[in-house]
């Protein structure tokens, strides 16, 4: 695998990604009548398998790129898409006849569908690179001089995929990544002079963590709470809520420092642990492996936790493309269920201004593609407190809601009034989420779901624009999960929209609970009325 250390290698990874400034017209699909590319899709989620593990149905999570089979319906574009194990026909027959004045079989003879038949717990990537021969078949089936390669995130198995197949990647430089890590986004918010919460550096051992944990304690002597993080956890499963508030006999100013960090010590055991199954023995020796940061917990009676995206393009131009109000759950709620969009009108402008700054000052660093930055926003008398606290350098939870919506309308997003107008000048809303989880739907099969969809009309309709796309539908059958985007012309609609696709599959469900209401504070703890 290439290292990312590997200077002579890394020249040669950004030398050939030097090429999709020739093709940054056809990339994103903005120019549709220029579009003549081949698109490589690899899902891999290249990420710690361990951390990965903590993800129910993450074997499954190489479709959430399969909004990109939308590219199709330019009649010149071609698409290659690699999984682990092979996908569902009918999940990609119902990508396919999305596609609005394209006939199905012109599109699908323009996909190319290749797997690995390996279910192992190793990134897709590398189980490409350990098979020379299907290498090969990618590469004579790509008009190499017209290609480009996505992926969910960048690692040296990426890189070497992109060097082997001499097809450049739009992504960030695998050496980039540590400004995706919680310690580099912090170091990435100091430079941009973007507001984010007292914490400490990056620490690798738990005796070195209390220590930093009671020097935040002592600059902050009100602080109740703080948080541990994972340097590379994942949806917030790699963090642990650290309650102060049982040892008020060591807060400062009472007792000494070292009694301080002693207590905290002994606190760590009791944490609050967001991924379920974890406990502070499995999570202490991820610390001397990943490393941690400890943070101070944003406290507030009104919190929410918004998003923005961005991209960096191949000229290095900085652009916004979405804000979202994130859906979280959860012990505490720190682990992403889902998202809203657009954030509330109180504040998206600023989290542009703030994702401008972020973004610029990683286009600085030589980081490319997409990037999020999420946030914490509290009201306070009238006013909202803007805090950053993380980066994703990579395709996130909210990546494929926003891009099947742009491609579904080829619409345009306006950064003036943070809105998305379809081609008719509507403005669209939605609701998403990957976490559309219960019981009872186990056992649901991809074409159980599509019969569902059928007779209640639960489609999306291009004539109105409107609707729900579904994904992540492998995950139904055997983790009752299931991944949805329900786009309306209001705030009200998309959500009316999202209650009655839950209502129906309940229904059409054993077990049925009259009285489950998807909004609830256990399962989505904002409302549109919560956000404005």
């Amino acid at each position: 695998m290439l290292q990312i250390t590997d200077k002579d290698l890394l020249e040669k990874f950004r030398y050939l990604q030097s090429g999709l400034r020739d093709k940054w017209k056809c990339i994103e699909g903005d120019e549709s009548d220029t579009s003549d590319v081949d698109i490589l899709v690899i899902p891999s989620l290249s990420l710690d398998q361990r951390e990965l593990k903590k993800v129910e149905g993450y074997e499954h999570y190489e479709e959430r790129l399969l909004f990109s089979l939308i590219r199709l319906w330019n009649p010149r574009n071609r698409l290659i898409y690699v999984t682990s194990v092979p996908l569902h026909p009918s999940i990609i027959d119902y990508y396919l006849q999305l596609l609005p004045g394209i006939p199905f079989s012109h599109a699908r003879n323009r996909l190319l569908l290749l797997s690995t038949y390996d279910s192992s717990l190793k990134p897709l990537s590398q189980k490409i690179l350990e098979r020379p021969r299907l290498l090969q078949h990618i590469q004579q089936a790509l008009r190499i001089d017209k290609s480009f390669m996505i992926c969910y995130n960048s690692t040296g198995f990426e890189a070497e995929l992109s060097l082997k197949l001499g097809v450049p990647l739009y992504a960030a430089a695998p050496d980039l990544q540590i400004w995706g890590t919680k310690s580099g986004s912090r170091q990435i918010f100091a430079e941009a002079e973007v507001p984010f919460p007292d914490g400490s550096e990056l620490m690798w051992n738990t005796e070195d963590l209390a220590e930093a944990a009671a020097l935040l304690w002592e600059r902050q002597p009100s602080l109740q709470r703080m948080v541990v993080k994972l340097n590379e956890g994942i949806s917030g499963e790699g963090n642990a809520l650290l309650d102060l508030r049982p040892i008020p006999e060591v807060a400062p100013p009472k007792a000494s420092h070292q009694e301080r960090v002693m207590a905290i010590a002994l606190r760590f055991s009791k944490m609050s642990f967001q991924a379920k199954l974890e406990n502070w023995s499995t999570f202490s020796g991820r610390i001397t492996e990943l490393g941690a940061i400890v943070e101070a917990f944003v406290e507030g009676e009104v919190k929410l936790s918004p998003s923005v995206q961005g991209r960096i393009t191949p000229m290095g131009e900085v652009e916004i493309l979405s804000t979202h109000d994130q859906i979280l759950g959860g012990p505490d709620g720190q682990i992403f269920l889902g998202c809203k969009f657009p954030a509330d009108e109180d504040y998206r402008l600023q989290l542009q201004q703030l994702g401008l700054q972020v973004g610029r000052k990683l286009a600085q660093k030589g980081a490319l593609e997409r990037y999020g930055v999420d946030f914490i926003v509290v009201k306070h008398d009238g006013e909202w407190d803007i805090q950053a606290i993380e980066i994703n350098l990579r395709k996130g939870g909210t990546t494929h809601p926003f891009m099947t919506l742009k491609l579904l309308t080829n619409g345009r997003y306006e950064l003036s009034t943070g809105l998305f107008y379809s081609q008719q000048g509507r403005p669209k809303y939605y609701i998403a989420t990957d976490n559309l989880q219960k019981d009872r739907y186990k056992g649901l099969l991809p074409n159980d779901l599509m019969d569902i969809i059928a007779q209640h009309r639960l489609h999306f309709d291009t004539g109105t624009e409107t609707g729900t796309v579904f994904h992540l539908m492998g995950c139904l059958s055997q983790f009752g999960k299931l991944g949805l985007t329900s786009i309306g012309d209001s705030p009200q609609q998309a959500e009316e929209i999202y209650n009655r696709v839950v209502k129906v599959i309940d229904e059409e469900t054993p077990n049925h609970d009259p009285d489950f209401s998807l909004l609830s504070k256990q399962t989505f703890p904002i409302s549109w009325e919560a956000v404005g």
